[in-house]
């Protein structure tokens, strides 16, 4: 197992950990320092997010496995953040409904992609999608102001760039035809 592998199970590691942190009611401790603590769990999974796929590419040690691994890690990352933030009433359930399943259509859409030997990579829509997931993430975590507006930034995104997806795919149906 390469180093962006290991990076991407530590994600995965601290995903459960981030939805704890956000939900569970801890007594005698003040609420501003599982703030701290979660937005640090939650930064540190992101920045492991980055550097995985940084090394990967830099040190060509793309794998098959990192593949796999490295969209699960994302979505179980994002999974324990969105829910957590809305078990916490710190999120619109809505929003948070809607990025989710678009999150679920799309991975089961990209693994339908891959079978037909697709290009199944992050256009830039869906890495601007992904900073701003993860900056409202980060703002409603820490319940600083601006989160709301981030978190409908990161809809407007996340929508886009599946549309993106399905566009694409469409395309390839077409060109295939004739």
């Amino acid at each position: 197992m390469n180093l962006p592998n290991i990076l991407a199970v530590f994600r995965m590691i601290l995903a459960p950990l981030l939805f704890f942190l956000l939900t569970y009611k801890f007594e005698n401790i003040h609420p501003s320092w599982i703030h701290y603590f979660a937005a640090l769990t939650f930064s540190l999974a992101a920045l492991s997010d980055f550097f995985d796929g940084y090394i990967a590419r830099t040190w060509k040690q793309t794998t098959q496995l990192g593949e796999i691994l490295d969209p699960l890690a994302d979505k179980m990352l994002i999974l324990a953040a969105f829910l957590g933030l809305l078990f916490s009433e710190k999120a619109n359930e809505w929003v948070v409904y809607i990025i989710l399943v678009r999150e679920f259509f799309i991975t089961g859409f990209r693994v339908v992609m891959i079978s037909e030997n697709l290009n199944v990579s992050a256009s830039f829509a869906g890495k601007l999608k992904t900073t701003f997931q993860m900056l409202a993430i980060g703002f409603l975590t820490m319940q600083w102001p601006g989160g709301e507006i981030l978190l409908y930034i990161a809809l407007i995104l996340t929508l886009f760039s599946g549309f993106e997806y399905v566009h694409a795919y469409i395309k390839t149906q077409k060109k295939g035809e004739k």
